[in-house]
């Protein structure tokens, strides 16, 4: 069922690539940082999260352990929470490492670059703000580019803003050019309690008892 998924992946992936490639000097993400993966949403689309899940059920039994901790004890922060939007550490963070890296989303595969928003205004990364991506170069109070910081910085080109937005990358046009469906998209947390939407339990897939699911090949 991911055939033509894999094909879209393959060209946003390479597209995103390049697109670090090009701002190199500016970007420090490196593994273990994970700011990315904590204090957020996640969204995701349907066959996102059903291609996540299939690389969840190629996972030790002891990881899956871990994970499913850690989603239970988000899922248990997310039910005392009141406020409208909910934000958390990724539950398939394990030591600061990414337990799905080859399987995660297209939100995770865009973070971290300079990025144009819904409303045609140019987007810094949060990590800017701790001393990360473009933090070499970003005024910190007008969210811009600070000639001073760039002069200082001695690159010779100033870092570009890409249409990378998440809701971009998954506009529809994509899925008639790719021939598949991304689905309904919610935060990642809310997947795991929307069995009737998935077609499976992804609860049984950490626990090792729906490793076959059709939904997962």
């Amino acid at each position: 069922m991911f055939n033509n998924y894999l094909i879209y992946l393959a060209f946003i992936t390479a597209k995103i690539t390049k697109f670090f490639e090009a701002q190199k000097p500016y970007i420090r993400c490196k593994k273990g940082c994970a700011m990315c993966c904590k204090n957020a949403e996640f969204p995701y689309t349907k066959i996102e999260f059903q291609y996540l899940m299939s690389g969840v059920s190629l996972l030790d039994k002891d990881i899956k352990k871990n994970i499913l901790k850690n989603i239970q004890s988000v899922l248990k922060e997310r039910s005392m929470f009141n406020a409208e939007t909910f934000k958390y550490s990724c539950p398939f963070l394990i030591d600061n490492v990414c337990a799905v890296y080859n399987y995660r989303g297209i939100i995770c595969r865009s973070f971290g670059l300079m990025n144009i928003g819904t409303d045609g205004r140019v987007k810094v990364p949060f990590c800017c703000y701790q001393g990360m991506n473009c933090s070499n170069v970003i005024d910190e109070e007008t969210h811009m580019i600070s000639p001073e910081k760039f002069k200082a910085s001695g690159f010779k080109e100033i870092p570009s803003a890409y249409n990378v937005n998440y809701y971009f990358l998954t506009d529809p046009d994509f899925e008639k050019t790719f021939g598949f469906e991304f689905g309904d998209i919610k935060p990642l947390i809310d997947w795991f309690l929307d069995n009737e939407s998935l077609g499976f339990n992804p609860f049984e897939i950490l626990e090792g008892k729906n490793e076959n699911s059709r939904v997962l090949k």
